[in-house]
Order: structure tokens, then C-alpha cells, then sequence
């Protein structure tokens, strides 16, 4: 990468955050412990690229950048409850309930889920972007973390457990749950920019394929990593009696299938006239991770 745009996205989140000299003090510092806890960055880095691409500002694509990332900060948190998949490790250390409880942690997530809005439309973004842009940026990331979208992925999830779902709900299910946020980076990355319709339609292609590689890949790391290595508990679906891609086509069929797909989102690229090596060796880094 030529710039480290996981650095700057966390010195810009930190920046976001509420002053801790509330009374509310807990509940910042828990939206601050996860936010804080590092991963991959996936979403921020799509932001930043599609927005250099299309000829963007790295001052245009933070805010967009951090919304998207609160977003999935909170749905991390909300993941690992008791009443979803009851994890007690994220990134190798405590899920978010487990240091402040579980109340604090339900909270902590609603308040980045708010303060993720509350970015894309505050007085300097809009200044910056501009108005069409804050609004587009709203109504897509809105659209892809809700009902119909990451929270739609969820529900089908839980719904999913104990019924040996087939390959088509299973799909639905990775699309909503897992494409959709990364879908939404890479669109937003365009909108932050002021790109034309053809370049957002193009980097949407190429966000779904490499969100659902990132889910087949995630199912394979689940039976083939570690805790320590995966920095979160390894097993969970089966334990949980999800069906999982794996568990449907098993572990060969599930690598041909992230090739497959990362060659397409590499594909989709040619919508853009300009250089597009990093997000291209970006894709086949995801399709090789290993945690």
C-alpha cells in the first residue's frame, strides 16, 4: 500500500469519539476499547482506494472511511454476545462484554452505530463532500447494514442454525451478512469522490465478489487455524451447528470458489481508467489470509 490508510483511519476514529469527561465515561471507553483493538481494516482501506481511484481526496474519505468502520466495529461487538454467538475473544483479546458486561457492550455498539451517521453528516463533511454526497453516503450505508442488508445476514444466520440450510440460503446469507459492509466501502470510496455511476456500479461488483470470498475464507480458517492464530475461538460454527460453505462443499470446492471470485472483483476493475495494481493485489492478499 503506498499510504498506511489503517493508521490514519485510527487516528481519525480516536478523533470522533466522545470526550470521556462525562458521566458516561464507561460507555466511551468500551466504544474505544473495540474501535482500539485493531484487525484488518478491510472497509476503511476499500474507502480510501475507490476514492483515490476516482481522483478523491484522502480529506474526502475519512469520514466515510470511519463511519464504515464504526459500523462493523459494532456489529463485532453485538456478534460476540451471549445471544448471538457468545464468542469471549475478538482480535486475541476479551469480547467487549466480557471487560464491561453485557449491558455496556449493547450500548457501546447503538453508539457507534449513531456516531457512524452522525460522521457522514456533520458540518465538516459536508463541507468537504458536499451535501449530495453526505446524503448518498447515509442512504447507501444505511441500506447495506440494515434490515435488508448486514442485519437481514444476521437474522438469517441465527434463523439458519440446527436446519442444515442449503447452498442458496447460505449464499443470501454471506451476501447480506458479510458482502454487503465491504460492498458498501467500496461504493462509498466512489461517492466520497464525486465518481459517476459506471465507476460506483463497477466497484459494487468488485466489493460483493471479494465479500463473499471473505466469508468462504473465514469458514475455511474456522476449521483449519487456531485460536491463537485466528485471535478468536475456532470451531464456533460447528459448535453452534451452522451450516457454513465448508460444512456444504467442503474445504477444496470453498478454495476454488475464492479464486474464482477474486478473479472476478479483479475483473470488475477495468471499469476504471486508473491504476488498479494495489486493489488487485489487495484481493488475492484476502483470498490467501490466514487470520
Amino acid at each position: 500500500m503506498s499510504k498506511d490508510y489503517a493508521k490514519i483511519t485510527e487516528i481519525a476514529l480516536t478523533n470522533y469519539l466522545p470526550s470521556t469527561d462525562c458521566r458516561e465515561k464507561k460507555l466511551i471507553d468500551a466504544m474505544a476499547y473495540s474501535l482500539e483493538a485493531g484487525g484488518k481494516r478491510v472497509r476503511p482501506y476499500l474507502v480510501f482506494s475507490f476514492n483515490s481511484l476516482c481522483g478523491g481526496s484522502e480529506e474526502s474519505a475519512t469520514a466515510f472511511a470511519c463511519a464504515v468502520e464504526m459500523i462493523h466495529t459494532y456489529s463485532l461487538i453485538h456478534d460476540d454476545l451471549p445471544c448471538m454467538d457468545n464468542d469471549d475473544l475478538r482480535r486475541g483479546k476479551p469480547s467487549n462484554h466480557k471487560v464491561f458486561g453485557e449491558n455496556i457492550a449493547l450500548l457501546a455498539g447503538d453508539a457507534l452505530l449513531t456516531l457512524a451517521f452522525e460522521t457522514l453528516t456533520n458540518e465538516k463533511t459536508v463541507k468537504i463532500c458536499g451535501t449530495p454526497a453526505c446524503c448518498r453516503g447515509v442512504s447507501v450505508l444505511s441500506k447495506y447494514a440494515g434490515a435488508v442488508g448486514m442485519i437481514g445476514g444476521q437474522v438469517i444466520d441465527l434463523m439458519s442454525e440446527n436446519t442444515n440450510a442449503p447452498i442458496e440460503v447460505l449464499r443470501e446469507m454471506d451476501y447480506k451478512k458479510t458482502a454487503c459492509l465491504i460492498k458498501a466501502a467500496c461504493e462509498l470510496g466512489c461517492i466520497s469522490a464525486g465518481a459517476n455511476d459506471k465507476q460506483i456500479k463497477a466497484a459494487s461488483e468488485f466489493g460483493e465478489c471479494i465479500g463473499i470470498a471473505f466469508q468462504i475464507q473465514d469458514d475455511i480458517l474456522d476449521v483449519t487455524s487456531s485460536d491463537e492464530e485466528l485471535g478468536k475461538p475456532v470451531g464456533s460454527d460447528a459448535e453452534n451447528s451452522k451450516s457454513t460453505y465448508v460444512s456444504l462443499l467442503g474445504i477444496e470446492k470453498c478454495r476454488e470458489l475464492v479464486d474464482e471470485l477474486t478473479k472476478k472483483a479483479v475483473n470488475a476493475l477495468q471499469g476504471f481508467d486508473g491504476d488498479t495494481t494495489e486493489l488487485e493485489d489487495f484481493a488475492y492478499k484476502l483470498a490467501k489470509r490466514n487470520k
